[in-house]
């Protein structure tokens, strides 16, 4: 049970839930991927209902990724690889560095565009194409705030899902019953709710024509030879079912899924962007108001979550720092809030290491995707996190260090209270802080390391010693390795 009280009315700030910078920081983690210094500087000046129709209108605003040279690659009859294998998959390194980068530039659509591909799931080995591969990304990043029926359409009929799920394989007289079981169980309705397994047969031969060759990297296309056109009942509904190029074509099957099961739908899409962003303890009365907001705008996304982050639910102190993060969120925030440096080989870096502890990009561990929450740490994923903490936050450059003590000026007015200056970082870093003086303490004494403790007693020590830029690194690394790191 989620222990938050908070509604779904518009946050107000009050002296109890006040707009604060660590509730800045809360909206930051949870749209996007954290915020530094600077960021959060300017969102404490802004009304937080401005400041999330911000985030959502630049989203909409902003332009699609830009067309790599190898977009529209074909094996037949153009023939563009030189190699079957090894080419598409540096070409997916490359693609993943720039998510990568606009996940470090823009983050909100980005982090939402990851969500949607934990969504309609793919695998890249199932299609091992560099344009399907480019496709696929492209309409998740296009409909991430967009109409849901219609993305909901379109995916089935892109050629990685035709892949992936055998969509390329059904045809007239031998269906296979792969994406229409996926298309409802996973991708519209959610496991056994609102349909049977007729319906999934018949959904089958509904969603017959549709071809691609794998080793052709070829676009979809539909071919009415495959197709069965006769009629076929689903959801009581008879008729010639087809899953035709036009989202508003009156036969179009994914219709019929959202015209006779809205209520399934609406609530089992609105539950998981609640569990995305909000809490994996369901607040129904809050997924309630969402479906609700979901329906009455025709399944179109983005209202449903401009409600949502505004709401005084989003901002409720229960909600703080109680999702674990995902091994993209646990990167990139590592660099947004700790002022890292990255350049190139940083960036195809960050593919190796997120695979490494358990998130590899294109590729989900099976069509329900990874399950997040606790599935992203055990032993091996946590002392992975660990070593990477060694690997990006030791050695830092000089502008590194230069960031780090202007941010421990800035957060303290340049204090030489070293306690202040050290709570002041752990507040930063951490969504709740630390919870006892003791744990306080401990942080405090890293911090301090080998300095005489009588040059912190008379007020000798200071931000402008040459020894702190290696003790905020020490206290960085010491922060990144506690279980309070590992929350958003």
């Amino acid at each position: 049970m989620n222990c938050a009280t908070g509604t779904i009315t518009p946050y107000t700030p009050t002296t109890d839930m006040p707009w604060d910078k660590r509730r800045v920081k809360h909206l930051y983690r949870r749209l996007a991927y954290g915020a530094n210094y600077n960021q959060i500087q300017a969102a404490l000046a802004m009304n937080p209902s401005d400041l999330v129709d911000q985030f959502i209108d630049n989203a909409l605003a902003q332009p699609l990724s830009p067309s790599p040279n190898w977009y529209d690659w074909t094996r037949w009859p153009i023939d563009d690889y030189t190699d079957f294998g090894d080419e598409a998959y540096t070409h997916r390194k490359e693609w993943v560095g720039q998510l990568f980068q606009e996940c470090l530039d823009n983050g909100f659509r980005e982090k939402l565009t990851l969500f949607w591909h934990n969504h309609f799931v793919t695998q890249f080995p199932a299609y091992e194409c560099s344009a399907h591969l480019y496709k696929y990304h492209k309409l998740l990043q296009e409909y991430s705030l967009g109409n849901f029926r219609h993305f909901a359409h379109y995916m089935g009929i892109t050629p990685a899902m035709l892949l992936f799920l055998n969509g390329n394989e059904n045809e007239d007289g031998s269906p296979n019953e792969n994406y229409a079981r996926e298309l409802l169980e996973l991708f519209t309705l959610g496991h056994d709710n609102g349909y049977t397994e007729d319906d999934i047969v018949e959904m089958a031969r509904a969603l017959t024509g549709w071809r691609t060759e794998k080793w052709k990297c070829e676009p979809a296309y539909f071919d009415a030879a495959y197709f069965d056109n006769s009629n076929k009942t689903i959801f009581g509904q008879t008729g010639n079912w087809r899953n035709d190029a036009d989202p508003e074509h009156p036969d179009n099957v994914v219709n019929l899924i959202f015209d006779q099961r809205t209520d399934n739908i609406a609530e089992y899409i609105c539950t998981k962007l609640y569990k995305f962003y909000i809490s994996h303890e369901i607040d129904a009365d809050i997924v309630a108001e969402m479906a609700t907001t979901f329906k009455n705008n025709d399944f179109e996304i983005a209202p449903v979550l401009r409600q949502l982050f505004k709401s005084e639910h989003f901002f409720d102190d229960a909600n703080i720092g109680n999702l674990f993060k995902a091994p993209v969120d646990y990167m990139i925030m590592m660099y947004h809030e700790m002022h890292l440096d990255y350049d190139t080989e940083r960036l195809e870096g960050f593919h190796w290491a997120t695979a490494g502890i358990g998130q590899d990009i294109f590729k989900p561990v099976n069509v329900a995707g990874w399950q997040g929450q606790r599935d992203w740490i055990n032993e091996n994923t946590l002392t992975k996190r660990w070593q990477y903490n060694e690997w990006y936050i030791r050695w830092p450059s000089d502008s590194e260090k230069t960031m780090w003590v202007n941010l421990a000026k800035n957060l303290t007015n340049d204090s030489n209270d070293v306690n202040l200056v050290v709570n002041s970082l752990v507040d930063y870093v951490l969504p709740n802080g630390l919870f006892t003086p003791e744990e306080y303490g401990i942080a405090i004494s890293v911090f301090k390391g080998p300095i005489p403790e009588n040059y912190y007693n008379d007020g000798s020590w200071n931000l402008n010693w040459q020894e702190v830029a290696n003790q905020v690194e020490a206290l960085f690394y010491y922060l990144a390795s506690l279980p309070e790191y590992q929350l958003t």
